[in-house]
């Protein structure tokens, strides 16, 4: 996402997606009705073999709440999310957000909306800050939804705190990235192991590869250096090297090396959620999605061969 608020046998499966898939988004046949959701059928069974967990990040698909997002992503057969603290849960209760300050009910609301569908909250993207009584309850949140890794953006002097939490509540914190500029702390990898340094395992980088992309710097080579302290990831692939504005194109078609990024993952072992996240919106939205979770799942049928 930008950092403009302070503080993502399958060609039959893939090809059923399409066809309820229209230009301005999935078709109402497509979606399951609300009253009786099913449980998500996997797109991606043979890279969730190799423990890759394709996951969507919910700004990717902003424009809905999201309980609306949810419909669209259980439709192409993913089955993680991770929210974003800033966005909205429900078009019917515009205030609020899908974050530590929603009410006990609306939590179990939105537990039971997540475990209907078969989905998992699997990550949270957390407006993490100094405040150690907001990170108590932010970490609470978490603990409650089944969170795994909370993906942010804390300032230095915030990570001694972080880390006793995360030991505490057996959750991870992945450091994002956002491309180069005077507001991004953790652009190139360096700033990412600083905060690491002589912190847990718990204490990592949330990788994303196409703010790498555009902030001038080669995705392997920063997976190489973070290797060890990879705790999340941001699928994104985009057009063009070193331009800040650069647009999100599927993975493979842009500049971002995706096969090697993917061999390279493979190499050190990674297993976890892997987040698609777009960051420009479009009417091709669901396709461009569907055709990111494709190109994942053939390369794991490539390394399983």
């Amino acid at each position: 996402m930008r950092n403009t608020i302070g503080r993502r046998d399958f060609l039959a499966c893939a090809a059923g997606a399409a066809a309820g898939v229209s230009l301005g988004g999935l078709s109402t046949a497509a979606l399951p009705a609300a009253d009786s959701p099913g449980k998500v059928k996997s797109s991606s069974p043979t890279a969730a073999k190799m423990g890759w967990l394709i996951g969507c990040q919910l700004y990717t698909y902003r424009r809905y709440s999201f309980y609306e997002a949810l419909e669209h992503i259980a439709a192409l057969g993913i089955a993680h999310v991770e929210p974003c603290f800033f966005l909205s849960l429900d078009k019917a209760r515009p205030e609020l957000k899908t974050n530590e300050d929603l009410p006990a009910d609306v939590r179990k609301e939105l537990k039971k909306r997540l475990d209907d569908r078969g989905m998992a909250m699997s990550a949270f993207y957390a407006n993490l800050t100094t405040d150690q009584d907001r990170a108590v309850k932010i970490f609470d949140f978490c603990a409650e939804m089944g969170v795994g890794t909370i993906v942010s953006e804390p300032p230095a002097e915030a990570f001694d705190m972080l880390d006793r939490l995360c030991q505490k509540y057996s959750i991870n914190l992945a450091v994002h990235n956002h491309p180069e500029s005077p507001q991004s702390k953790y652009w190139k990898p360096e700033n990412v192991l600083a905060v690491c340094k002589d912190r847990s395992k718990r204490i990592g980088a949330c990788c994303d590869t196409g703010h790498w992309v555009r902030s001038g710097l080669d995705p392997v080579e920063c997976l190489k250096k973070l290797e060890g302290r990879i705790l999340g990831f941001h699928l994104k692939d985009v057009a063009e090297k070193g331009n800040r504005q650069s647009r999100d194109v599927p993975l493979g078609q842009g500049q971002a090396n995706y096969s090697a990024v993917l061999e390279e993952l493979r190499r050190q072992g990674y297993r976890g959620v892997m987040t698609i996240e777009y960051e420009h919106d479009s009417p091709a939205l669901n396709e461009d999605v569907a055709k990111c979770v494709a190109f994942v799942e053939e390369a794991a049928k490539k390394f399983q061969a």
